[in-house]
């Protein structure tokens, strides 16, 4: 299926720790869904945190520093995610889905490169990943999901790590604390098996025998709010 102009440019970002090869089963999925919107995007794999060889309290140390935008001669996630895209996306509109620490460095990435001009439009889908504050402008560009239980509990750690609060001034001009101030402009749960490695598997243990696989519910929310928008684009 030859390529359209207008094709965004898909990226999926790992974690920290994680394994080549973690969005095998995501790139398939994903990439039948777009052939059959009549779309054949090019979907690339990042680790921009280093995958399982790099030692992980130095990874821990660079996400939790892009959390709080902490400047520094470390590696930053959002810098080097950057780096790639520009190299291989420039000018194109970019869909960053990040997994964990994948969802902090896409979405700083995406903010670089808009700053830069480099590309004219994204879309970030942020997946059991720590809370980072979104600018008010790019808020309906982020969503993000996170586990949750039988009951709709939340069960993934991570999800619990980072803020979006802020202090807002209500209608009378006091100020108030508001802890969705900077959230992303969707947030929804998964009711996946297992916790937060386990959202992109699709094997045995992992598939629920009413819902189906982790992967597929993960898709499901993912295409729903974002990939379908870019599917569409004429």
């Amino acid at each position: 299926m030859e390529r359209s102009a207008d094709d965004w440019d898909v990226y999926l970002l790992a974690g920290i720790a994680s394994m080549p090869g973690i969005f095998n089963a995501c790139r398939k999925e994903l990439r039948e869904r777009f052939l059959r919107e009549g779309r054949d995007p090019v979907i690339r794999e990042l680790f921009p945190y280093g995958d399982h060889t790099h030692r992980i309290w130095r990874q821990l140390f660079e996400v939790g520093a892009d959390l709080v935008r902490l400047q520094g001669r470390w590696r930053s996630g959002g810098k080097e995610a950057a780096a790639e895209i520009r190299s291989r996306s420039a000018g194109k509109p970019i869909l960053l889905i990040g997994h964990s620490g994948g969802g902090v460095a896409a979405y700083h990435a995406a903010v670089r490169l808009m700053a830069e001009e480099a590309v004219p439009d994204f879309r970030i889908v942020q997946v059991g990943c720590p809370k980072v504050p979104i600018r008010a402008e790019y808020r309906d560009k982020v969503s993000y999901f996170a586990a949750v239980d039988e009951r709709g509990r939340l069960k993934d750690p991570v999800t619990m790590l980072g803020s979006w609060s802020g202090i807002r001034r209500d209608s009378r001009g006091f100020p108030r604390w508001d802890r969705r101030k900077y959230a992303p402009g969707f947030i929804g749960k998964i009711g996946i098996l297992g916790g937060h490695e386990h959202y992109f598997r699709n094997d045995g243990t992992y598939v629920h025998p009413v819902r189906g696989a982790n992967l597929t519910l993960t898709l499901d929310g993912i295409w729903e709010r974002v990939a379908s928008i870019a599917a569409n684009v004429t």
